[in-house]
This record gives structure tokens, C-alpha cells and sequence, in this order.
């Protein structure tokens, strides 16, 4: 039925007004949906606060005082060891910086020396060419920019030719002293085998452990699990006899529930 009567008397059908409510908001423009970032998800792990503790303090009671495995006189030697150890063992990174850092043992004297004769020194190691070019590299970095000295802000030193956030994290916690944890292969088979920190990602895995680990252990932490992983919870075949977490430990793969004895290792 018509609702407007027109000039010839006869009904003319009205369309809709722009000014109708719905025509309105359709011309309004969308309003942006906002949605906060999401949070990490945080794992649920089967561990009381005192079986984490205990975990720690057993650790500290058998390596007090955890040093790196790898060969190294100041910040600079130790930051071209880490960077020459990707994908390479500790004891072949000290076979091959011996000699190399005889003759260079600072950011001015590697850089000299170059990137030919840095090659030729550490040709033993896997992937010695990009390594030998990373190594010239942040060492005429460290000159031009930090007066030959390794600097101690994560952002200057994951800038460096070759390093990145593991070997960040070793620098500061070996050179300066800063509670990081650096997730090489044997923490992050640790953090997902026993279920301390499970993610899929070296950095999950690290913000997994940096939550649950006590104040007190956080120093060290990164020593503890990485020779915990290397000698004892190996890759292939954990030595579950010789683990002094043994009674504590949730991993599927473990075969003793009985700890070893706790004492300091020489």
C-alpha cells in the first residue's frame, strides 16, 4: 500500500530516507576493533614451588661454582668463543681459539689480524667461513664503536656481526654477572624432557625457566642445566642412575626414581 499521495492523487511509493537509523549506520564508518596482545600462555607444570627449590639447591650443592667449559681470558675472548660454538663442541672451539687468541686477544688485534688469517685458524670448527667473517666483523664493530671494549646492554651486543639472543645472554651472565639463561640444545631438551619450562621455542623455554627458578638459583641456573644435559640427562640416553634428581624428576623417559648421592663435584 502506498504511503504518500502525489500531484496525480495516486499513491507513490517512498524509498528509504538517508536519514533512516539503519541507512545512517550503515554510512557510519566501522569502528576499529581494538584487541589487546595476547598474553603468553603460561604452561601448567607438574611441580610444587618446594620440589623446584629443592631441584636448585641439589644442583648448587654439586657445582657451587659452575664455570664455563670453554677456553677464554676476558669478555672479548669469551664473547668469540661463544659466537665460534654454535654447532661446534666446547672442546673443538678450545682446540681452535689457542693459538688464535695467543695473537689476538682483543677487538683491535682481531680485527688486524683479519679475516683470511682468522679463517685459517679456526678451520676446524663447522662453519668456519661465516664464522671467520662474523668474528673480523664485530671485532671492527667492537673498534669503531665501543672503543674495543664488549659492551654490557643486550641491545649493543645482539647489534654484533653473529650474535644473537643465546650468546647475549652467555656474555652477560659469564661477563657481567646478570641473571640470564641462554637455552642452548641441552636446555631446551631439559626444560620440554622434565617438564620444568615445556615450549616450542628456545624462547619459551627460557620465559618458562625464568619464572619458576628461586631468586637465589637464578645466577647459575644456566650452568646447572646445561651440564646437567651434557653429562648426565643425555640426549640419547639419560644417565638416570647418576642424576641426583632422580626422586623429583617428571620426565616420561626417566628409568630410577632413586637419587645419587649429592656431593660437590671436583
Amino acid at each position: 500500500m502506498s504511503d504518500k499521495i502525489g500531484p496525480s492523487g495516486q499513491g507513490v511509493k517512498r524509498g528509504k530516507s538517508d536519514a533512516s537509523p539503519r541507512a545512517a549506520s550503515a554510512k557510519r564508518p566501522a569502528r576499529a576493533a581494538t584487541r589487546r596482545p595476547a598474553r603468553p600462555r603460561r604452561v601448567k607444570i607438574p611441580y610444587s614451588e618446594e620440589e623446584i627449590t629443592e631441584i636448585f639447591r641439589r644442583f648448587s650443592v654439586q657445582r657451587p661454582e659452575p664455570v664455563s667449559e670453554l677456553a677464554y681470558t676476558n669478555p672479548f675472548t669469551l664473547l668469540v668463543a661463544v659466537v665460534l660454538s654454535a654447532q661446534a663442541t666446547d672442546a673443538g672451539v678450545n682446540k681452535a681459539t689457542r693459538e688464535l687468541f695467543r695473537v689476538a686477544d682483543n677487538a683491535a688485534a682481531m680485527a688486524a689480524l683479519g679475516e683470511d688469517a682468522i679463517r685459517e685458524h679456526i678451520r676446524t670448527i663447522g662453519l668456519y667461513r661465516n664464522k671467520a667473517k662474523n668474528v673480523a666483523a664485530l671485532a671492527g664493530t667492537l673498534v669503531a664503536q665501543h672503543g674495543g671494549q664488549v659492551p654490557g646492554e643486550r641491545a649493543a651486543l645482539e647489534a654484533l656481526p653473529g650474535v644473537g639472543r643465546k650468546t647475549a645472554s652467555v656474555v652477560l651472565n659469564v661477563a657481567f654477572g646478570e641473571e640470564t639463561l641462554a637455552v642452548d640444545t641441552h636446555i631446551f631438551r631439559i626444560g620440554n624432557r622434565l617438564k620444568l619450562a615445556p615450549g616450542a621455542t628456545p624462547e619459551a623455554v627460557e620465559q618458562g625457566l625464568l619464572r619458576i627458578i628461586p631468586p637465589p638459583y637464578r645466577r647459575h641456573a644456566h650452568h646447572w642445566l646445561i651440564l646437567h644435559g651434557r653429562y648426565v640427562c643425555k640426549a640419547r640416553k639419560p644417565d638416570c642412575e647418576a642424576c641426583v634428581i632422580a626422586d623429583l624428576c617428571k620426565a616420561e623417559i626417566k628409568t630410577n626414581d632413586v637419587p645419587a648421592p649429592l656431593h660437590p663435584i671436583p
